[in-house]
């Protein structure tokens, strides 16, 4: 393989590149969101939104770029703004089951579940599912309660940006660095060379205002945390079930049907009928089947780190195979 081959292949995967092949179908012909009944009876709903996979506000692409699904944010904005209009809709279950994704993502779905609880005063209940880490958990915290379930891993209270420095292996391939600019700082994360401490410290100065950020959703969201743990808590590490519910993280622990029961009692309903909303055209599942991406045989990197942006980005994203 030449120089030039090699050059190709490293920057492509240093800035996180992957192959799409753009869409004929694209999101065209998307029809208006239907509502399925997965469980229960009465006049009364409470609703199932999913959060699964990476958290993202841009669509994705799978199928080598023949099919092209909603963003996170866009699936969740368009779910509740449905739920609006629909008096019967008496609570919302949150099904989350992600290792987090891009911050400002996971932020506004945090303020969109907010803002409908108030807007709405219907009651929000988290059910955590395999795992609802970082990102998956900041979005948790939106709800007026959380219910993990048994084998949950949550928690990485903490912020990621990945990077490379590349300049060793371009000095081997013979490859300089003829980088122009105007503005010290501009090519800030270059992979093309190491960073100076003065970079170091500009960069770790926005991952402690994110950070801060996340603290502090945390402790307002969570009246029961344990803050005479609060820098063990949100460190970045993980947390099981039990661990989360003894530092109040979570607030207790049960399956998916305690958390739908959760929301009935908080609704003040003795039954409902549970709903999901799909796209014209998706199967009908039942109750345990998410709303998501179809079901993969695949490992957690290449389920979710594919759909990772391009370039370096902060992230709530517990990435244990990008040093998170």
């Amino acid at each position: 393989m030449s120089r030039l081959a090699v050059l190709a292949v490293v920057l492509a995967g240093a800035a996180g590149c992957f192959l799409h092949i753009e869409s004929p179908l694209g999101l065209g012909g998307r029809g208006p969101l239907e509502e399925e009944v997965v469980e229960g009876r009465g006049r009364a709903k409470v609703l199932l939104v999913d959060v699964t996979g990476l958290i993202t506000d841009e669509p994705s692409k799978r199928a080598f770029g023949l099919v092209e699904e909603e963003s996170t944010l866009g699936a969740v904005h368009a779910a509740l703004a449905k739920a609006a209009d629909d008096s019967r809709v008496r609570a919302v279950v949150l099904r989350i089951d992600s290792p987090g994704g891009g911050v400002t993502a996971s932020d506004e779905i945090f303020a969109e579940i907010v803002r409908f609880k108030h807007e709405q005063g219907i009651p929000v209940v988290a059910s955590l599912g395999d795992l609802a880490a970082s990102g998956g958990y900041y979005v948790a915290c939106a709800a007026d309660r959380i219910v993990a379930h048994p084998t949950t891993v949550t928690g990485s209270i903490g912020v990621i940006l990945a990077n490379v420095d590349l300049a060793g292996l371009l000095a081997k391939l013979g490859i300089r660095d003829e980088t122009y600019k105007a503005g010290a700082h501009k090519d800030l994360l270059s992979p093309l060379r190491p960073p100076t401490p003065e970079e170091r410290r500009i960069v770790q100065r926005v991952l402690d205002a994110l950070h801060a950020r996340f603290i502090a959703v945390v402790r307002e969201s969570r009246p029961h945390l344990a803050t005479a743990r609060l820098a063990e808590l949100t460190d970045g590490r993980i947390f099981d079930a039990a661990q989360a519910l003894e530092a109040g993280l979570v607030d207790e622990i049960g399956d998916l049907h305690q958390a739908i029961a959760e929301a009935r009692r908080a609704a003040g309903v003795e039954e409902a009928r549970v709903v999901r909303y799909h796209r014209p055209g998706g199967q009908r599942r039942d109750l345990y089947a998410r709303g998501g991406a179809p079901v993969e045989v695949s490992l957690l990197p290449a389920r979710w780190f594919g759909d990772l942006p391009a370039g370096p980005r902060f992230l709530y994203l517990w990435a244990p195979g990008l040093g998170g």
